[in-house]
């Protein structure tokens, strides 16, 4: 089957919708080791590894609870992440990108890095615009 994002029964489209979400984008960032920029190689990723959700919680400033576990939820169906549970007391629960995941993620780690060296710029056209539009 072929698919098409530009119909809007395709269900590639839904998928896009999803991964194109920012906090998608930064769960996979996250995940992938994309956490830090190190000086003189901004963007470069550690190596990828599995994180308690209490980890993603805290890098993640200003997710709520509820949008996280939908996400992880809806990653862990599209088989981008696993999520392990280990019997410790309390229960140990991990998240980590599977070879699906992986792959993904270095595309968002991409665009993640764009939007934060790119940013001056923007804020500058949005400035001399909002400055001819007022």
């Amino acid at each position: 089957m072929e698919y098409n994002a530009f119909l809007a029964v395709c269900p590639s489209r839904q998928l896009l919708d999803r991964i194109s979400d920012k906090w998608v984008v930064l769960i996979l960032c996250a995940l992938g080791g994309d956490t830090a920029d190190k000086p003189g190689r901004p963007g470069a990723p550690d190596a990828a590894r599995a994180m308690r959700y209490s980890e993603i919680s805290r890098l993640l400033a200003g997710v709520s609870q509820k949008m996280l576990t939908q996400t992880l939820r809806a990653l862990e169906r599209d088989g981008l992440l696993t999520r392990t549970v280990t019997p410790t007391v309390p229960v140990t629960v991990t998240y980590e990108l599977t070879e699906l995941g992986l792959s993904l993620h270095h595309l968002t780690r991409g665009l993640r890095h764009w939007a934060q060296t790119h940013m001056d710029q923007v804020l500058a056209n949005r400035e001399n615009h909002d400055a001819r539009t007022s």
